[in-house]
């Protein structure tokens, strides 16, 4: 995957092979380091791409920012919009996936120790199509790992050190065969997965673990749940989750910006409905498709146009 022509930087943007910083900057800088994951759809008949929830998005990179002390400088529209012009300026007409990232900046070489509340913000873009609607999906397992709490390092800020967590739980479960690991929390309730929420569907419920749960406070998880009871007419319940819950499940997925909707068939060895994709999650998958591309009219504050299609007419 090639690398896009240019990315934004501390105020500037600039063609991606000048964004250099020395060896010595890296390391502990980045041990607080936030950033979201956000993605755009390409919509061809349209002949505009539109990212999904980028104020939503944009408001947890404050959040996120807050919590680990460090200062804004740029504003939040402002950053949102630097965000649409970057788009713009890669001329991306494809499906994209965008990270803004705030780390702690100033100081070569600082240590363990060292505090300073001054930011650097990096945004780049790159191409990242869609796997919904492509059957796939994963075998699951319960990780020997337990998901960070609140008094650890809180699960609602997308702090990269709060995704070690996640690493050493898929590698584990990769070792064992399997694609995905799903963490119990403090409680030995299902939390989430690695850098995604979990659902399941049984008796016709789709039912998830709360907010209070160590899960990331998950901007498409938010829209799943909408979508189930405002389209669908499900009936949704936000409460824990046993891990022998999830064995006699008729439908799971793993939901999140990267993950978007991936179905989840077993686990721990026990098979999850047919061992296909679920009814429900297919059509969860058809909706959610159909609103992030805007093929499908519902939903449109969740669309924000970046303004290819006027680019193209001048």
């Amino acid at each position: 995957m090639s690398n896009s022509k240019y990315l934004w930087w501390n105020g500037s943007q600039m063609p991606w092979e000048d964004a250099t910083i020395h060896v010595t900057d890296i390391g502990w800088s980045t041990v607080g380091a936030i950033f979201e994951g956000i993605r755009a759809y390409w919509n061809e008949d349209d002949q505009e791409a539109y990212v999904f929830r980028l104020p939503e998005h944009m408001k947890r990179f404050e959040q996120s920012m807050k919590l680990v002390r460090l200062e804004q400088e740029y504003s939040t529209e402002m950053l949102t919009e630097t965000i649409l012009e970057l788009i713009r300026a890669n001329e991306h007409r494809e499906d994209i996936y965008i990270r803004p990232l705030a780390y702690r900046a100033g100081g070569a070489g600082g240590g363990f120790s060292s505090f300073s509340s001054k930011a650097g913000i990096l945004i780049d873009t790159s191409p990242r199509p869609t796997h919904l609607k492509t059957g796939k999906k994963q075998d699951a397992c319960v990780s020997s790992w337990t998901r960070i709490s609140d008094n650890v390092m809180p699960p609602r800020v997308k702090n990269i050190s709060n995704y070690r967590n996640g690493q050493l739980a898929t590698m584990e479960a990769n070792i064992n065969g399997y694609d995905v690991p799903l963490l119990l929390n403090d409680q030995r309730k299902i939390a989430e997965g690695p850098g995604a929420c979990v659902m399941m569907v049984r008796d016709g419920k789709l039912i998830t673990p709360g907010v209070t749960d160590s899960i990331l406070e998950s901007i498409t998880r938010d829209a799943i749940l909408q979508i189930a009871r405002d389209d669908l007419g499900l009936v949704v319940e936000e409460r824990p989750i046993d891990r022998t819950e999830m064995y006699i499940a008729d439908e799971a997925f793993m939901c999140g910006t990267a993950a978007e909707i991936t179905p989840v068939v077993s686990v721990d060895r026990y098979q999850l409905g047919d061992g296909n994709v679920g009814p429900i999650t297919s059509q969860l998958e058809d909706i959610f498709l159909g609103v992030l591309r805007g093929t499908d009219s519902r939903h449109p504050d969740w669309r924000t146009p970046v303004g290819l299609k006027q680019l193209a007419k001048a």
